[in-house]
């Protein structure tokens, strides 16, 4: 079974298939009963007008001998107050439902026989006059044989109060087959229909569901073929349907694309620092090889130089790894205004200002003062005399500015140099200009901080990196 409705086609036909199920069989209850109430209820009006019309006679003084008892074909009895029976149709044989199951009329009874006078009340309590007839009516259910047929039918009770005999009840009855043929007809029609209407619900609602779902196979079929292929420059086919079958592939599109920038990104990341790498090994393994041969010709200050510049740039490709990964940073509250001191402390030139008090922001102390000594060492490269660190608040935020006084950034090359492995100038040196990984750490590390790293002209003349740092609003509260 489970695995029948493993599919959405399958599970929405079921489902389509019960809810109209459902919905049937309650409009086809309603629709009998309600067939049923109107049937009986007509049924009862033509016995009660039966069982008035012979009342009417009886208020007349009509003998009974004279009654119109087999109108139709229809039981009719006169009950005295005693519960006699004084008259019925000469074809009843049989009958139960009107209290009384007599279907001869008593000897004694006929017209201008005793009674009593002071009986002015029917079984109802109704009080009637004489010639006049009760307005209320006892319907009961039966049944009744004449001529050998045996049927049921609804009887309507009608008092009539008499000049001479009293108070009479008149019984008649109306068949109840018309009622029990409909209803059957009704339920026959349904048994037949509804299965017929629900094989018709689920073939549609199979076929509606497979071209619904006709997209999302081609999705699913080009994604496998991606899958396979590695080939992260394919795309889904779209439909033109602008529904949610549509978004879904725009969608799968734009995830893809992201996914190919990532892994184009990491493919250049990887060539990239190959190529860095290569040199300063390539660098150390010559000036061992040459210290080997030649130990008097051992340069020890290069080879120390050499390695110290392969290991910052082991630890920038390790940091950047761990950020490509999604490491979050840590909550730990961090004294910014603090944290640019010490990244200052014994650097010729830098000068620190700005707020006295501490300034506080949430996030990990070791990678927020890594971005500050990266853009100390950029602005101390490019700057001609000095360099300057300013830590402020800006509302909610927490703002560290490091301004130089060099040659700036071009405008068209602002966004660019904080790309991974770019230099703008192609002429410096790589011992001198380091591996330009410097800013993009920086700037990851703001991102994943919840902040931002931009820059712009400085005062000065120069380049000025601004850090926008969420303030800690726990911290600050706690400071004030």
């Amino acid at each position: 079974m489970s695995r029948l409705l493993g599919s959405v086609r399958a599970r929405a036909t079921l489902a389509a298939t019960l809810v109209v199920a459902v919905a049937l069989v309650a409009a086809g209850t309603a629709v009998l009963l309600s067939l049923r109430s109107n049937l009986l209820g007509e049924a009862g009006t033509q016995a009660e007008r039966s069982a008035r019309e012979v009342a009417t006679e009886l208020a007349v003084g009509t003998p009974y001998a004279d009654l119109s008892l087999d109108v139709d074909d229809r039981p009719v009895q006169v009950v005295d107050d005693d519960g006699v029976l004084v008259a019925a149709g000469e074809d009843l044989e049989r009958i139960t439902g009107t209290g009384v199951d007599a279907v001869k009329p008593q000897p004694a009874a006929s017209p201008g026989g005793e009674h009593d006078d002071d009986a002015d009340d029917d079984d109802s309590g109704e009080s009637l006059e004489p010639g006049e007839i009760g307005g209320r009516i006892t319907v009961s259910d039966g049944t009744a044989t004449i001529d050998g047929d045996t049927e049921d039918y609804r009887f309507a009770a009608v008092p009539v109060k008499t000049e001479d005999r009293g108070t009479l009840t008149v019984y008649a009855g109306a068949p109840l087959s018309a009622e029990h043929g409909a209803v059957n007809t009704a339920l026959t029609v349904m048994l037949i229909g509804f299965p017929l209407l629900l094989a018709v619900v689920a073939w549609v609602t199979w076929l509606v569901t497979r071209r619904a779902l006709r997209p999302v196979e081609g999705i699913r079929r080009e994604m496998a073929a991606i899958t396979a292929s590695e080939d992260l420059a394919r795309r889904v086919p779209v439909p033109g349907t602008h529904d949610e079958v549509a978004r879904l592939a725009t969608t799968t599109n734009e995830t893809l694309a992201a996914l190919e920038s990532s892994v184009e990104r990491q493919r250049g990341f990887v060539a990239d620092a190959s190529h860095e790498l290569r040199s300063p090994i390539a660098s150390l393994r010559t000036q061992l090889e040459v210290a080997a041969a030649h130990p008097e010709l051992l340069d020890l200050d290069g080879a120390v130089a050499d390695t110290v510049r392969l290991q910052r740039l082991a630890a920038d490709l390790l940091l950047l790894a761990r950020l490509d990964a999604g490491e979050r940073p840590a909550e730990a509250r961090v004294d910014l205004a603090a944290l640019a001191r010490e990244a200052a402390e014994g650097r010729t030139g830098v000068s620190v200002r700005g707020a006295e008090g501490p300034v506080s922001v949430a996030g990990s102390r070791g990678q927020l003062g890594r971005v500050l000594a990266n853009l100390l060492d950029n602005a101390q490269r490019h700057a001609r005399s000095a360099v300057e660190v300013t830590v402020r608040r800006d509302g909610d935020a927490v703002v560290a500015a490091v301004a130089d006084d060099g040659d700036g950034v071009p405008a068209a090359d602002r966004e660019r140099i904080f790309e991974r492995f770019v230099r703008l100038d192609a002429a410096r040196s790589r011992d001198d200009g380091g591996a330009g990984l410097g800013l993009a750490i920086a700037r990851d590390v703001a991102v994943r901080h919840g902040g931002t790293l931009t820059v712009h002209d400085a005062p000065a003349g120069g380049a000025l990196f601004e850090l926008r740092l969420p303030g800690d609003r726990a911290g600050t509260a706690r400071d004030m």
